[in-house]
């Protein structure tokens, strides 16, 4: 087993009372001028232990099942120390008392499931008259390699009566315990069957009786004294393999001398229980609260006890936490335990009885669970209606910012338009000064006659019209074309 050293947990400080603090630092300062003089490491006059209380993790224990004798001792590594006292303890709220020996070793006899656990043993003594003491932490727990026999007997009988059946059950296994004791075996009965036979169904009928055959008997291990687990390990599979073989033919020699099994009583008729087969089959199987880990590195094939809640039928590879409405309190359960009429558990893997509350409670979570999607779909339209009018206020606004930034340059670009196509239309060329005040509008015919009689040599030129033209023609757009009369073509010349 390895130990590894835990941190210091509590560190007194306990110094002799010698007069007050005074007459202890001039003890101290002679005491180191005495030193340096001499040549000599310094050091107080007390030898103290620096710690007064260690916290040690001595790692997994694992034990066989029904193992004849495993002792623990409280310590891993070798400690020479004057009078010790050793205290063992077990993390359960009941008191158990244990077998340990003077050197504090803790004693385990035919170890069950049910004996895993949390250990701590502290050992207790003086140094330099201070007491010291150190705990030292195991988790124990229980195994056992593979292997055992499945065995099916064919009894015939005339009737099928369970009274009678179940008599000759129990004188089966009465014959059959010392053979158990003989072998180091354990012989457990499964199952019963009565129905008809093929040969004559009306008069004879068959009795099928499973046994399970269990090399973990009494001192079985006998063999097996080492404490190193590889070791002790490869010693229990030869002792299992060697013990199987054993009880199959110690089995098949017992029912060859016992044919037959007469039953009588007082109060049921004579009946003969006749043998006529015997059939054997090799299991690899863990027992009922055992299951396949790998925290048995030295044996991954063995079986490991179930902790606290879970569970594993018998010959179940796996453990497997306790469904919802059960738990297991201790190692190596079977089958979980069911809450109290009314109580159900949160969750799985309950390991306390105080794990089971109300279903109502249990309920109303569970409903509030279920109205979720409920409150999802509800809430779902509400906020694609609140989308929906965000986009459109979006756009509204977009909208809006559109309609205000935009007659101002529709309007210039009418204008531009309009300008163009007047300019296009007229071929308006440049002119010269302007008229005066007086002088009236001139129609379309005496405007060309008086451009063309004015600047007869000169050709059209269809250059943009300079910025007084181009202001001309703004106005002349906006305001209609005045007509010219005869008197005022007259004035003009």
């Amino acid at each position: 087993h390895t130990a590894q050293r835990g941190r210091m947990l509590y560190v007194p400080r306990i110094w002799p009372d010698l007069g007050g603090p005074k007459v202890l630092g001039i003890m101290q300062i002679l005491t180191l001028v005495l030193c340096s003089c001499s040549g000599k490491t310094a050091a107080l006059p007390w030898d103290f232990p620096a710690n007064s209380s260690w916290e040690h993790h001595g790692g997994l224990v694992f034990i066989h099942t029904e193992s004849s004798l495993y002792s623990l001792p409280c310590s891993p590594i070798e400690m020479e120390v004057a009078h010790p006292t050793y205290r063992w303890v077990q993390d359960r709220a009941a008191s158990r008392l244990f077998s340990v020996t003077k050197e504090g070793r803790l004693l385990f006899q035919h170890f069950q499931a049910g004996d895993s656990g949390n250990y701590s043993c502290t050992i207790s003594y003086m140094k330099h008259g201070v007491p010291v003491s150190q705990t030292f932490h195991y988790s124990i727990f229980g195994y056992h390699v593979l292997g055992g026999l499945d065995t099916v007997l064919l009894f015939h009988n005339k009737l099928c009566e369970d009274e009678r059946t179940k008599r000759f059950l129990r004188d089966l296994q009465d014959k059959l315990r010392q053979l158990e004791i003989k072998q180091h075996c354990k012989l457990h009965l499964t199952a019963t069957f009565c129905f008809p036979s093929l040969n004559n169904p009306s008069d004879d009928f068959i009795v099928q009786v499973q046994l399970e055959v269990s090399p973990f008997g009494s001192h079985w291990d006998e063999h097996c004294n080492s404490q190193d687990m590889e070791t002790v390990t490869d010693c229990y599979r030869k002792t299992v393999r060697h013990n199987l073989g054993q009880v199959q033919l110690a089995l098949t020699r017992f029912f060859k001398e016992h044919k037959s099994f007469l039953i009588t009583g007082p109060d049921i008729p004579s009946s003969n229980f006749t043998n006529e087969f015997v059939g054997f089959l090799k299991t690899m199987q863990c027992s009922g609260g055992y299951g396949q880990t790998k925290q048995l590195q030295r044996c991954l094939d063995c079986c490991i006890v179930c902790p606290p809640g879970t569970s594993s039928p018998p010959k179940a590879s796996q453990c497997s936490p306790c469904p919802v409405g059960t738990y297991s309190p201790i190692y190596g359960v079977a089958f979980c335990t069911p809450c109290k009429d009314g109580m159900i558990t949160r969750v799985p893997g309950a390991s306390s009885m105080t794990d089971c509350i109300k279903k109502e409670r249990t309920k109303q979570a569970v409903s509030i669970v279920h109205r979720i999607p409920a409150l999802i779909l509800i809430m779902l339209p509400a906020l694609l209606a609140l989308n929906f009018l965000f986009i459109l206020s979006s756009c509204y606004w977009f909208y809006r910012e559109y309609r205000v930034s935009s007659p101002r340059a529709s309007k210039i670009t009418g204008r531009a338009t309009r300008m163009e196509m007047v300019t296009s239309f007229f071929r308006i060329p440049r002119q010269g000064p302007q008229a005066g005040p007086d002088a009236g509008p001139t129609s379309d015919t005496s405007d060309a006659d008086t451009s063309a009689s004015q600047g007869g040599n000169e050709e059209p030129t269809d250059r943009a019209p300079s910025p007084a033209v181009t202001s001309n023609l703004a106005a002349v757009t906006d305001e209609p074309t005045p007509v010219l009369t005869q008197e005022d073509r007259k004035d003009t010349f």
